[in-house]
């Protein structure tokens, strides 16, 4: 039971950082060191139950009680990624051994072939390490580890198609077609710990093949309202064959978590690159999510932008699952607000403002008691309300590990900005 002297300094936590989204500048600087600091304690609570069950926390199950993965889940990675973030602001030393630790854990990870999410694995945490460690002979080893991971990513890349392969054979919800070459606007995000390798190497084959991937998914992963499919299956001539769903309500539809892909990804290879049509191709993604006429009032987006709309037929039979309101997605608003921040840095004086400020709402919202868990609670996870995957009934309503990791970096860009 979280005691009365604990609600008290939440409830301030909350009011500064509401101050701050609202637009507030230096007097920002403590509110956001607050906000570390009570992440910190709140990481603190998770660490423990981690080392308890030594396993790299996921999520909650239905009692309440930690889920964990090992090493070779696509979310093993963020939870080192914000212990490195909080360890950043903070600076406290139980907490960068905490950090070391969880990512040393991950280093047999630099051969996870099986899918192709080991960017977030290795980069979140590695990545994140090496930014922020001050020991030469540990950067030194954590580099020759992400490139050892880079070489591993480019196994399921074919130059044929042009992409890296992000699942093996799968069937769609249809229940007839099988991907033989599927694509997910998620694969984005593995593209820059290849963007790192080139640079750290001095190789531009890393580089060429995450513009190779990132140009195949801005041709056929848009719709021309720049909203986005989840899913492109492609033939071995690189061909694209099927535009479809696996975790959107239905294959025209957009999943609210894939457009903060679409938008994170390719500002990122405009900041990689600076090549003008990612710039384009991320502001007209963001364009679409700022103004998406069914995003709720306080910017937290229902886990799909068209649940029920008419012209949208799922393949998911919902009606057994006892749903009185569609769940929203924090995981969705925090990724969007981490890109945003940083898309607007690249972006006109106007266009800047609106993205900044819908930046700030977001995470105003996401830091209130409606998105932030007290204190001891929520299993040690930061943000509430976050839903995996609606179709597969899995992780709904429940705290998911990669929306404190991009929460807590949307706070570290916005302190940086500020």
């Amino acid at each position: 039971m979280i005691s009365m002297k604990e609600m008290i300094k939440n409830w301030l936590l909350l009011l500064s950082l509401g101050c701050l989204m609202q637009g507030c500048s230096r007097s920002d600087q403590p509110a956001l060191q607050d906000t570390f600091a009570a992440a910190q304690q709140q990481y603190r609570h998770l660490s423990e139950q981690a080392d308890s069950l030594q396993k790299f926390p996921r999520t909650i199950d239905a009692q309440g009680q930690l889920t964990g993965t090992n090493e070779w889940d696509w979310t093993g990675g963020f939870f080192p990624g914000s212990l490195w973030f909080i360890y950043n602001q903070t600076r406290n030393e139980q907490t960068k051994s905490e950090a070391i630790k969880w990512t040393e854990k991950l280093e047999a990870a630099k051969d996870l072939d099986q899918h192709h999410d080991i960017g977030f694995v290795m980069y979140c945490s590695y990545g994140n390490a090496i930014k922020y460690l001050d020991d030469p002979a540990k950067i030194q080893a954590y580099k020759a580890i992400i490139l050892h991971s880079a070489n591993t990513a480019l196994k399921r890349y074919d130059s044929k198609v042009g992409l890296i392969k992000s699942w093996n054979r799968k069937k769609a919800w249809d229940g007839t077609t099988v991907w033989q070459y599927p694509v997910i606007i998620d694969n984005m995000m593995n593209l820059e710990m290849l963007c790192y390798a080139s640079d750290i190497s001095g190789d531009p084959k890393y580089r060429e093949v995450a513009i190779s991937h990132a140009n195949k998914t801005m041709e056929n992963h848009f719709r021309a309202d720049y909203s986005t499919y989840h899913v492109v299956d492609y033939d071995s001539t690189g061909t694209a064959i099927h535009q479809q769903t696996n975790q959107g309500y239905a294959d025209n539809s957009t999943w609210a978590r894939g457009q903060a892909w679409a938008i994170y990804g390719f500002t990122m290879m405009y900041r990689e690159t600076k090549d003008p049509k990612y710039l384009q191709t991320a502001k007209k993604a963001a364009e679409y999510y700022v103004n998406q006429k069914n995003l709720p009032e306080d910017k937290i987006p229902w886990w799909d932008f068209n649940v029920g709309q008419q012209g949208y037929a799922s393949d998911v039979d919902f009606s057994g699952r006892g749903l009185t309101e569609q769940p929203r997605d924090a995981s969705a608003a925090a990724i969007t607000a981490s890109a945003l921040i940083e898309l607007s840095g690249f972006c006109s004086a106007n266009e800047s403002e609106i993205f900044l400020n819908f930046a700030k709402a977001s995470l105003k919202t996401l830091s209130s008691p409606a998105y932030t868990a007290p204190l001891g609670e929520n299993g040690g996870f930061i943000l509430m309300h976050s839903t995996g995957s609606l179709p597969h009934d899995s992780e709904v309503d429940v705290p998911l590990i990669y929306a404190d990791y991009y929460y807590l970096e949307a706070l570290s860009r916005l302190k940086t900005l500020n």
